[in-house]
């Protein structure tokens, strides 16, 4: 059986089917509308959630979330961000990303400078501890993008990198 026809046959017997005690079964990832019958706002969704409790395992022994992870990230990447800066690129909050610079300035990972220009702005930067810290967890990080890759050629990669990129920036202007 081909995988597309396997995946529809799962899909179709997902369906609500009650259990022996009257319950609903909910269907796993792949079935259903959890599967290639899902929208795609959702299967997006759903493995983004994936994705993140993954790396959240990943990187727990080293004391990091991946919003940690996300916003040493950024400040590595573009250097003396604000924290409203930080916050749009993360796609978080700017209360929890407040939280997160709190944690890792307090941690030594991070350091604060005043904008040369605009004192009231505080600039934020990765210290030597960070720079070690966030290497730990690229480590770890890289393994994660290799399975997710896993099975794709360049090519194919590519065009998916790319529609990714193109749904962020057409859904953006909305």
């Amino acid at each position: 059986m081909s995988r597309k026809t396997a995946v529809a046959a799962r899909s179709k017997t997902a369906r609500k089917e009650p259990a022996d005690d009257g319950t609903v079964r909910v269907p796993a990832p792949g079935e259903g509308k959890r599967g290639e019958q899902g929208y795609l706002g959702y299967l997006l969704r759903q493995a983004h959630a994936a994705v993140r409790l993954t790396m959240e395992r990943a990187l727990a022994d080293l004391g990091v979330t991946s919003p940690q992870f996300a916003v040493l990230t950024m400040l590595k990447a573009y250097p003396g961000l604000s924290g409203a800066d930080v916050a749009r690129l993360t796609f978080l909050t700017p209360q929890t990303v407040g939280v997160i610079i709190r944690n890792l300035e307090r941690d030594g990972a991070i350091a604060m400078t005043p904008h040369p220009v605009h004192g009231r702005i505080q600039q934020w930067t990765l210290t030597p501890r960070g720079a070690t810290l966030l290497r730990a967890c690229r480590e770890r990080v890289i393994e994660l993008e290799k399975r997710l890759a896993r099975g794709l050629d360049m090519k194919t990669e590519t065009a998916i990198r790319r529609w990714l990129t193109g749904i962020a920036t057409e859904l953006q202007e909305d």
